[in-house]
């Protein structure tokens, strides 16, 4: 197993669970990627990496995608992650399986997909309503809203899906039964699965 794992995939699916539960149960440092982003948009809005560039949803995650898989990959080249045991849990939606083949592959981590492709953008919306609590930042959004976002997570989910494929990198489908999917990556990833 390597030192670090990213933790990649569409809104709403496990992504921030899984690194949470990392952190605590194993030792990872958590590092959010939204917040690293966020940094760029404010503070270096002349690098185009914006979530607000009047784009759709899937082209603003290409672009998104495209500009920071080398900062994934520079961060991970630092060493600076090195030093604990073990390194760190990224935490990332706007990461594409192939900019991470193109940018990250050999880099000295792992990687698993959060998804939620096997479901209809319905379906999706109706299990976002009945999970959603107010620590998540969809609960307080319209309906019209949510059934926009489920198109997008849906969308979005085939094309990570695809690119798993494509590029052999693991994923999991976590519309349905969450947990299992949570405790099949746990097993995969060769942490203790009740632990």
């Amino acid at each position: 197993m390597k030192n670090n794992i990213i933790i990649a995939g569409v809104p709403r699916a496990g992504k921030s669970t899984v690194s949470r539960l990392l952190s605590k149960r194993y030792g990872y440092q958590h590092v959010s990627m939204d917040s690293i982003i966020a940094g760029f948009e404010r503070c270096f809005p002349e690098t185009g990496v914006s979530t607000y560039q009047g784009l759709s949803s899937m082209e603003t995650l290409r672009v998104i995608s495209g500009k920071m898989a080398p900062v994934v990959r520079a961060m991970l080249d630092s060493g600076e992650y090195d030093e604990a045991e073990p390194g760190m849990v990224l935490d990332m939606y706007q990461l594409l399986p192939e900019d991470y083949d193109r940018y990250v592959r050999g880099a000295e981590c792992e990687i698993a997909f959060f998804i939620t492709s096997d479901v209809t953008p319905e379906e999706r919306y109706r299990i976002q309503k009945r999970y959603d609590t107010e620590k998540d930042y969809t609960f307080f959004k319209s309906d019209e809203e949510l059934r926009e976002g489920a198109e997008y997570i849906v969308e979005q989910s085939i094309l990570f899906r695809e690119q798993c494929k494509k590029y052999g990198l693991p994923y999991y489908e976590t519309a349905r039964e969450r947990d299992r999917a949570v405790q099949r990556f746990l097993r995969d990833f060769g942490f203790e699965a009740g632990g």
